[in-house]
């Protein structure tokens, strides 16, 4: 197929094209065709209708011998004014041999040759019935009927009624033409509506295209047009929200490599600085271990920071698995302190666990949860003061389970509570990348449930709310 056939537009203006050639097509072979049909069987109808009202008349002429030819033609001729057809009127003779000959008593329109249709005469005569039949003569289609007519039990005439069906031919002809008419215009019409509608169609769609695959080489153009309500306008609608959702993805990507970079060049930057420090300068042991240890804190921000963006990257893919299992969550907080038992006594904090003996349990995944709670516990320990005091709880509310981490420091300042849970804002450059609490908040958000944040001068409330496990008594 050529590539000018190929085109949309071509092949639905085709289409138009032959869905109205075929349905012409229908009418001029079948509908018309049954018309004919109809027309022909009404007139026979007919006919037949008046040749049983004619029987009785011609049959009292039978056996007169007192009735001239005259007054024969003149019945014979009344009879077909009143069918509006020719009347032959045979006479049946039989001979000793059995042979059975049709004789021209008298006709209508008085002609010497006459339409006999001898076998269907022959019919009637064996039958004793009327019968139709339909005959071409002189080139003129014919419907007939022959009725037989009956003289002492015996069958002596038979009536030949021949109705011309030149006007039914005409009325059909006259269908046919308009048909014809009537179809060459529609497929004119049908070809150029259909093309000019295609066209329409293909432009949109075109439009589309040229919008995709500028999208597909990372070229984000305007919004496209919306001219309908149809499903062209509902997709270029859907591309369109599609190309807006595809460009802050963009634009997030670009602000995320952007911020990573930035991220790990201090760290590294840093480290290149004190090797370099360490290796060409003359320092004392007090210097050489206050530079060991800033190196080490930058190699620690370096391994949470790869770790972080690894747990990020995996949630944006989709490729974290989580688990919905029935959770102790107060085994698993007494779990998570424990680990932390080292850093609390560095910071010289006291935490405080406050969780119901018999347990609490939530449908969650459980070691996502502990990575939330270490997230929250590292968060409360980076940001604030030695000597703050740390509350970790857990308790039931409106029907969900709540674990909560707060603590006694400065708290937040104002405008930065809606913050904290963006990707890469901290208030502080020095103490973190500002990524795990947004992960936190992922991972709640892909457990069905949510972390709320309260905070005020000297206390900082962290809540993770999980939804209840479904054997667990309110």
């Amino acid at each position: 197929m050529t590539p000018r056939f190929r085109s949309l537009r071509n092949k639905l203006a085709l289409l138009f094209f032959a869905i109205t050639a075929a349905a012409f097509a229908l009418i001029y072979f079948i509908v018309v065709p049954e018309l004919e049909q109809n027309l022909e069987q009404e007139q026979m109808s007919d006919l037949r209708r008046v040749a049983r009202g004619a029987e009785p008349t011609l049959e009292t002429l039978i056996g007169r011998g007192d009735i001239r030819p005259a007054d024969v033609d003149g019945r014979v001729r009344a009879a077909a004014d009143a069918a509006e057809a020719r009347l032959t009127l045979l006479s049946v003779q039989r001979s000793e041999d059995g042979t059975t000959r049709f004789y021209p008593l008298s006709d209508s329109r008085q002609q010497r040759t006459v339409p006999r249709n001898a076998g269907l005469v022959r019919r009637a005569a064996r039958e004793g019935r009327s019968v139709s039949g339909f005959q071409t003569f002189q080139g003129e289609r014919l419907g007939q009927i022959a009725q037989p007519l009956q003289y002492g039990g015996e069958i002596v005439w038979v009536a030949l009624y021949s109705r011309s069906f030149a006007d039914v031919a005409a009325t059909v002809s006259f269908v046919r033409d308009r048909v014809l008419a009537a179809s060459a215009a529609a497929l004119l019409l049908a070809l150029v509506g259909g093309y000019l509608v295609a066209q329409a169609l293909s432009r949109r769609v075109r439009q589309l295209d040229r919008g995709a695959r500028a999208v597909a080489e990372g070229r984000f153009t305007r919004p496209l047009p919306i001219t309908s309500a149809d499903e062209l306008g509902q997709l270029t609608r859907t591309f369109n929200e599609m190309q807006s959702q595809l460009l802050q993805v963009d634009v997030a990507r670009k602000e995320f490599v952007a911020t990573a970079s930035h991220e790990l060049r201090t760290p590294i930057f840093s480290l290149a600085g004190f090797v370099e420090l360490l290796q060409h300068e003359e320092l004392d042991e007090a210097t050489r271990q206050e530079f060991l240890e800033t190196m080490r804190e930058q190699v620690a921000r370096l391994q949470k920071l790869s770790v972080d963006l690894l747990d990020l990257s995996r949630l944006d893919a989709g490729s974290v698995e989580l688990r919905h299992e029935a959770v102790d969550l107060s085994e698993l907080a007494r779990s998570v302190v424990g680990e932390f038992t080292p850093a609390l006594t560095e910071h010289d904090t006291k935490l405080e666990v406050r969780v119901p003996e018999d347990g609490l349990e939530a449908r969650c995944d459980p070691e996502r949860v502990a990575q939330i709670m270490r997230i929250l516990l590292d968060n409360a320990l980076r940001h604030t003061p030695q000597g703050t005091h740390v509350t970790v709880s857990a308790n039931r509310d409106n029907g969900a389970a709540e674990l909560t981490v707060a603590d006694t420091g400065p708290g937040l300042s104002d405008g930065t509570g809606g913050k904290v849970f963006e990707r890469f804002y901290t208030g502080d450059a020095a103490r973190g990348a500002g990524l795990g609490l947004a992960i936190a908040r992922e991972l709640a958000e892909r457990m069905d449930g949510r972390i709320t944040l309260s905070s005020r001068p000297g206390s900082t409330t962290f809540t993770l709310q999980l939804p209840v496990d479904d054997g667990a008594g309110a």
